[in-house]
């Protein structure tokens, strides 16, 4: 009886998930009008059937309502660097710039989705990759709708190391019981960081080997939803190119995941990538003979084309490549800088707006710092732009108000996303003694699966982060869990936390509120569905991976760690294979 009350309340916790994706993307209804339905099924859920508190439930939506003006915040400063940029003439020498390197846009798309993105994902994390990403591409000549999907594709092999290292820094190490968990250690002589290396190491080696194929993945998807001939054979073509593309990224990105910690992978493996593919393709290495191009943008369907217009047309102002460049390259420093210098850390996280325990409700906290989010320095980026380009305040005055205007449809959706998911992550705390929502539909999974539970850890990990739109959250929420369900069936602990955060790193291809962001920064609002129709191929794809390379380390390589319990190890035969209840 209790395994179909767990089961049911598993069906119900999914019910607001499953719900969104109908709508969105089977009947491709704009989020603007399937997120408040969802709201409301959520509060009815969390209400009638965990018995949250309607104090609680409100609570929640505040802390939302808090979390979006932040999201907001990254979203307007991304859409205003694009605008300032486009004004001052950078965009069209920027375009320019890549025009000279290559016309490919298969090639064109791996420098910038791939190797430009992760770097910036390295550097900040928060979405700005596709924030920043998605609009450039724009700017040079991709239809929004598939600027947007490649901005989305990237929220994968990086995220797990993003924003210098934070998913593993605050996401498992906060998620996991650190003080138990370090108290038995070392009763077996073994030191946390020793512990939790193992665990960033682990998730540096699946991402790498899920992540050789991203690049190539881009491309195809390129080749067969945006080509004039819907081709698959016309992104494989260009396979050696982007496998060595891949490499470039990945095996600096690895190295650096064992060797140096959670810091650096994605922005050193994104600098390294960035300098020998461009190296390669001023040598014509791996090059493919034919050029591909998108069909003439007047051939272009509607769904394709975004609110936000990039004249292609030359400028009048005469600007040098390295002036255009400068903002993208100063934002990059001044990101990694105000992610790992202290006092500088510490000053711009003191402009901080904090509500802690909102209307009296524990745990529900939230803060905004203008400064320390990445809008705060992308607006400084824009500052500095207008002096070094020697800007008029009509100028920039134009680029503020083209924002502005952008910003208003995201906010609309964002309202109602971000406060659904908080309800759900809140409602651990009710009347009915019920584990939240996230962790109902993860208990309801494991009891199901049982020794092949580590193919679906990460489809774990991936759902936590689709509601919450954050690989962090995800690890926050879901990291014990994990753990502890290795240490049920016997299995490595380490792995299946590994496989918790990258999961929870590929979950962000499709989560919501990624989507509509991204969506904001070309004016694409509305076609959600469309949008995570297409990306929930590479999701998949990385799930089914990553849950294969883990279930083979763990019952072929025998991998363990210092929890595993080898008596229950391998056991695969059929008696084992399900739970016994």
């Amino acid at each position: 009886m209790k395994i179909m009350s767990d089961g049911l309340l598993a069906v119900l916790a999914f019910t607001p998930i499953l719900s969104a994706g109908i709508l969105l993307i089977g009947f491709r209804i704009p989020a603007k009008v399937v997120m408040p339905i969802v709201l409301l099924i959520t509060i009815a859920i969390s209400n009638f059937v965990w018995g949250v508190s309607g104090s609680r439930v409100f609570a929640s939506s505040l802390q939302g309502l808090i979390i979006t003006i932040g999201i907001l915040w990254i979203i307007f400063g991304a859409i205003m660097l694009l605008n300032t940029l486009k004004y001052s003439g950078a965009i069209a020498k920027i375009r320019e710039g890549f025009s000279n390197i290559t016309n490919d846009r298969r090639i064109q798309v791996i420098l910038i989705a791939w190797l430009f993105g992760c770097f910036i994902e390295g550097a900040s994390g928060f979405g700005t990759p596709a924030a920043v990403a998605a609009p450039l591409m724009v700017a040079i000549g991709f239809p929004a709708l598939a600027a947007v999907v490649f901005g989305m594709m990237i929220q994968s092999t990086p995220v797990s190391f993003g924003a210098v290292g934070t998913p593993l820094i605050v996401g498992v190490q906060g998620g996991l019981d650190k003080v138990l968990l370090t108290e038995e250690l070392l009763q077996k002589g073994i030191e946390w960081q020793s512990f939790f290396s193992l665990i960033v190491s682990n998730v540096a080696i699946i991402h790498a080997i899920c992540g050789t194929f991203m690049p190539l993945f881009i491309v195809i998807i390129m080749t067969r939803f945006f080509g004039k001939n819907k081709s698959w054979l016309e992104g494989i073509s260009i396979f050696p190119f982007a496998i060595f593309s891949a490499f470039s990224f990945t095996i600096p990105y690895v190295i650096t995941g064992i060797f140096l910690g959670p810091e650096f992978p994605s922005i050193i493996g994104g600098l390294v990538g960035l300098a020998i593919v461009t190296f390669a393709i001023k040598r014509k290495f791996l090059i493919p003979k034919d050029s591909w191009n998108f069909p003439s943008s007047s051939n272009w369907p509607i769904s394709w084309k975004g609110a936000i217009e990039m004249p292609l047309g030359k400028t009048q102002k005469k600007i040098s490549a390295l002036k255009a460049w400068f903002p993208y390259i100063f934002l990059a420093l001044v990101l990694i800088i105000s992610r790992t210098y202290e006092p500088l850390t510490n000053f711009l996280k003191s402009v901080s707006f904090n509500f802690i325990n909102i209307l009296n409700e524990e745990k529900i906290n939230a803060s905004f710092q203008i400064l320390y989010l990445p809008g705060g320095i992308l607006m400084m980026v824009c500052l500095v732009t207008f002096i070094l380009h020697k800007m008029s305040f009509a100028e920039i005055s134009k680029a503020f108000v083209d924002s502005f205007k952008t910003i208003l449809g995201a906010g609309f959706v964002l309202i109602f996303t971000v406060p659904l998911v908080r309800i759900m992550i809140n409602s651990g705390i009710n009347t009915k003694d019920l584990v939240s929502m996230p962790i109902a539909m993860a208990q309801g999974m494991s009891s199901v699966m049982g020794q092949i539970y580590p193919m679906f850890a990460p489809t774990i990990g991936g759902i936590g982060a689709f509601l919450a739109g954050s690989n962090t959250v995800s690890n926050l929420m879901l990291s014990q869990f994990q753990f502890e369900t290795a240490n049920l069936l016997g299995l490595s602990g380490t792995l299946m936390v590994a496989a918790q955060s990258v999961g929870a790193a590929a979950g962000n291809m499709i989560a919501i509120h990624n989507v509509v962001a991204a969506s904001a920064t070309v004016g694409l609002l509305g076609k959600e569905g469309v949008i995570m129709r297409i990306t929930i191929l590479p999701t998949l794809y990385y799930f089914f991976l990553s849950g294969l390379i883990v279930l083979i380390f763990i019952h072929f390589f025998n991998f363990s760690d210092p929890f595993s319990k080898t008596s229950l190890k391998y056991s695969l035969n059929t008696n084992s294979i399900f739970l016994k209840t």
